[in-house]
């Protein structure tokens, strides 16, 4: 048994198939490349849903579980494992994360944010040159998100931005973000959506509020008593 077949065996086991597990929340998701602002756009957008008084678990991937520790570990040396082993990584993290984390945060009825999902090992793993149809499979069991909002400024900010931090993962190099981009960009999907945070920063967090409530319909206190009153 190869050890991506471990892996589906793997979730099996633990009933990780998740055709339909009754969710009661909703799952939106950040993607985009190194430099588009997810994480402080997710952070930004749980805040603006927690005045509204919705309930939000904001979490990420690589998660600071025993699986992502090993995986940012491994992203600040080199050589890098192969392209394969890492993306099998990041979904054996993905697997806990989402029995430990996300799977009871829905069943509970929260708004999971979550900064990277799935959509990263499909980019990351393509730009890296490794075959889409397998990242694909090895993905196939993960629920998918209701809302998938990818962060893209052009691609010079986002390389602007990267030159300001003080470290650099081994894949914010210029070559690999620009592939990384280009698939971002050529992304056709219903449930997805595509924001420019090039622009001021307030501007921007309120056109991803905007974007989530034309998603889903209002988002405020009273349309959320109405709800529960029904």
């Amino acid at each position: 048994m190869n050890f991506a077949c471990f892996l589906l065996a793997l979730r099996a086991k633990n009933g990780l198939h998740y055709p339909d597990m009754s969710m009661k929340g909703s799952f939106i998701v950040f993607e985009g490349p190194d430099g588009a602002g997810t994480t402080r756009h997710s952070q930004w957008l749980a805040e603006r849903l927690r005045t509204q008084g919705m309930q939000v678990m904001l979490t990420t991937e690589p998660t600071d579980g025993p699986i992502g520790e090993i995986v940012r570990s491994l992203l600040q040396k080199e050589p890098l494992p192969s392209s394969e082993a890492l993306q099998l990584l990041f979904c054996a993290d993905r697997a806990d994360h989402i029995k430990n984390v996300i799977e009871p945060a829905l069943k509970a009825g929260q708004t999971v944010l979550c900064d990277r999902y799935t959509l990263s090992t499909m980019i990351y793993g393509e730009a890296a040159g490794v075959d889409r149809e397998w990242l694909e499979e090895i993905n196939r069991a993960f629920p998918t998100p209701d809302l998938t909002i990818i962060t893209l400024p052009p691609f010079d900010v986002c390389m602007e931005r990267l030159g300001r931090r003080e470290e650099n993962d081994a894949f914010e190099t210029e070559t690999f973000q620009r592939r990384v981009y280009e698939l971002y960009a050529s992304l056709e999907d219903p449930t997805v959506v595509f924001c420019d945070t090039s622009g001021p920063k307030e501007e921007v967090a309120s056109d991803i509020f905007r974007k989530v409530e034309q998603y889903f319909g209002e988002i405020s206190r009273d349309a959320l008593t109405k709800m529960n009153r029904e």
